[in-house]
């Protein structure tokens, strides 16, 4: 197959919907498939063998991970060249909106996959008012592909509630090889400043408000022998910096590769308080890695987190909720221990190459229904 993508975030920005692009380029090279890339003028020029065509465009001001990537000459011309099988819309935001006019134009079968609950978001930042618009905005594009993939059966519901039609599940995957229980280290625990008797929560993502991280001061307030270590950066670090002054919580910045597969080991339990998420891709990272998840009773988490097998939910929003949850992981060695063996297992099911394949299987229907 011939498959062209258009994404409106992509490489050096790191995300889900990154992670989840990279896997697929490297999927789609290494089974012999064909692909070209659109993605926003700071990607590389090239990824996994995929040649990227580089779209202007600025920073979304609430979500500066997505590119402003308004409608712009050469998309078609570069498509005729190229002549896909089909074309994939990958979370569109801006871009999204005119590339179905030309897929319609030149016969081309146009799915899509929804990644950011944009409408969701833009009540953090304080346009709560906007959020029907917004999602009237993404519900008129996304009516317009054959398919809309969704990454949890709670997004599907919640697409479906507002108008989405046509909607397939479409899960994540993860690396089990390189997110693993035998990455963990005494050194890394050791620079977080951890005591032999702490036990290490961990959040790994972007520090912002729409991922309730602002729950967490008060969430680990008073709990004995609990460490806390973010793993990211964002526009609400610093608010967060100075809420956590008097606790025992350490910023570690960035970190991918090896040294992120090591923080994931190294710690003792995983938390995602976000309730917006589709998916949680870091979820599945931290069970992976042997962690009991700690999460929030809403969104993708949903899909990933079964209460008291492989971690705990918590009311979204509610900070003593969340506290009372954590207190309970982290109190009981031998139950945190058993619940992080089962995420282990669950994730093992949910390899990338199983997952990508899937995606094949999706592309393979929408060319067969258009030849039908």
């Amino acid at each position: 197959m011939r498959i062209a993508l258009i994404c409106e975030t992509f490489l050096p920005d790191v995300n889900g919907v990154t992670t989840t692009l990279c896997r697929l380029l490297e999927h789609l090279n290494r089974e012999g498939h064909e692909a070209l890339l659109f993605a926003p003028h700071d990607a590389p020029d090239a990824y996994a063998g995929v040649p990227i065509v580089h779209l202007g465009g600025m920073p979304l001001p609430m979500y500066p991970e997505v590119k402003l990537t308004p409608p712009q000459p050469g998309i078609t011309a570069q498509l005729r060249r190229f002549k896909p099988d089909l074309v994939h819309l990958v979370g569109p935001a801006v871009m999204g909106a005119v590339v179905p006019t030309i897929t319609r134009t030149m016969r081309l079968p146009l799915l899509a996959s929804y990644h950011t609950d944009f409408g969701a978001y833009s009540r953090h930042y304080g346009f709560g008012f906007l959020q029907s618009a917004v999602n009237g905005w993404l519900r008129w594009i996304h009516n317009r592909c054959q398919v809309t993939l969704c990454p949890s059966t709670y997004t599907l519901r919640s697409l479906r509630s507002f108008g989405f039609r046509r909607l397939r599940i479409w899960g994540r995957g993860v690396d089990t090889e390189r997110f693993h229980p035998r990455n963990r280290s005494q050194a890394f625990r050791d620079s977080v400043g951890a005591q032999a008797h702490e036990r290490i929560l961990l959040y790994v993502g972007r520090i912002a408000a729409e991922k309730r991280v602002d729950l967490l001061p008060d969430a680990i307030q008073g709990l004995p022998n609990t460490r806390l270590v973010f793993v990211g950066d964002g526009p609400y670090r610093n608010e967060l910096q100075r809420r956590c002054r008097d606790l025992p919580v350490h910023f570690t910045g960035y970190l991918k590769g090896q040294e992120l597969a090591t923080a994931y080991a190294s710690a003792d339990a995983f938390v995602f308080p976000s309730d917006t998420d589709t998916f949680g891709q870091v979820i599945q990272e931290a069970m992976a890695s042997g962690l009991p998840v700690i999460g929030a009773r809403s969104g993708g988490t949903l899909d990933l987190v079964h209460d008291r097998k492989t971690g705990r939910l918590f009311e979204p929003g509610v900070a003593g909720d969340l506290r009372a949850r954590i207190r309970e992981v982290v109190a009981q060695d031998s139950n945190r221990l058993t619940m992080g063996f089962a995420g282990r297992t669950t994730a093992e099911q949910r390899s990338w190459p199983t997952v990508m394949g899937e995606l094949v299987t999706h592309y393979e229907r929408v060319l067969h229904r258009r030849a039908a």
